[in-house]
């Protein structure tokens, strides 16, 4: 007994015993823990996929869901895993998830939260317009969101001679909706009818396309057409835009808003006097 006990123990007092069974040990960590990690990171794991396509703004049930197994690997860290997560939430605006494809944190919202992206994008110091407009005037819903359009006017004067010019020119289109106030362009599987123009104006522009819409005894009509597009003018008179614009002023009056709290604030002086 004494003897395996010397024997083991001269084994390693041995150098190089030692650093042999060292880097033995050091190769089979390595060795089986990067297989650990192969295996972690290849072993399937099941996520909830889209059954169907969703579209934008769509509210999302049970049964638009199903699950599939794919490599670890393959599965970011902001890929919802949780059917709970999902269920009760909307898809993002102008946001189309594919049949199949996973859910991602980004693109579901809560309905709180869902925003009118136009108004988003009306810039500082301009105002919103809903711009009414029909198939025929968008030139069978050739207007999309980011197109540049001018707006001609089309009146009869004093004497009833019809006149036409561009009355505001280069507007960016923000939005085109439907009659129910749903992006046109926004969903791939319905067929919506464009009713209004959605973009941002000074608020002088604005003042001025809310009197021309009263205009009624003038027959004002307001069109849109594309930036730097031919306009039909025969049998009318073209007039420039600064015309266009004295006219609309010419025929409305701006009616002030009263200040009432002075007069409120100088009477309860009066009172309490």
């Amino acid at each position: 007994m004494n003897n395996i006990i010397v024997t083991v123990k001269r084994f390693f007092k041995n150098k190089n015993v030692v650093t042999i069974l060292g880097v033995i040990l050091i190769m089979a960590i390595i060795y089986f823990g990067y297989n650990a990690q192969i295996n972690s990171q290849v072993s399937p794991v099941r996520v909830p996929v889209a059954k169907q396509t969703i579209q934008p703004r769509q509210l999302i049930t049970s049964d638009m869901i199903t699950y599939i197994s794919v490599p670890a690997v393959g599965v970011s860290s902001n890929v919802i895993r949780n059917q709970a997560s999902i269920v009760g939430k909307y898809s993002n605006v102008n946001t189309v998830i594919p049949e199949g494809s996973m859910f991602y944190q980004d693109v579901l919202i809560d309905a709180d939260d869902l925003p009118d992206s136009s108004f988003t994008q009306v810039k500082e110091g301009e105002v919103p317009y809903n711009f009414r407009v029909t198939m025929e005037s968008t030139y069978g819903n050739s207007i999309f969101p980011g197109n540049k359009i001018d707006l001609y006017m089309k009146a009869e004067d004093d004497s009833g001679q019809i006149m036409v010019g561009k009355l505001i020119e280069n507007i960016e289109v923000l939005a085109v909706k439907d009659s129910s106030g749903k992006d046109v362009f926004e969903n791939t599987s319905e067929t919506r009818t464009p009713a209004y123009l959605i973009f941002g104006v000074s608020e002088e522009i604005h003042i001025l396309l809310r009197k021309a819409q009263y205009m009624n005894d003038y027959s004002v009509e307001i069109f849109p057409v594309p930036h730097g597009g031919a306009v039909d003018t025969s049998g009318s008179t073209q007039v420039s835009t600064q015309y266009l614009q004295e006219f609309i002023n010419s025929k409305t009056v701006n009616i002030p808003i009263e200040d009432n709290s002075n007069n409120n604030n100088e009477n309860n002086v009066s009172e309490g006097e």
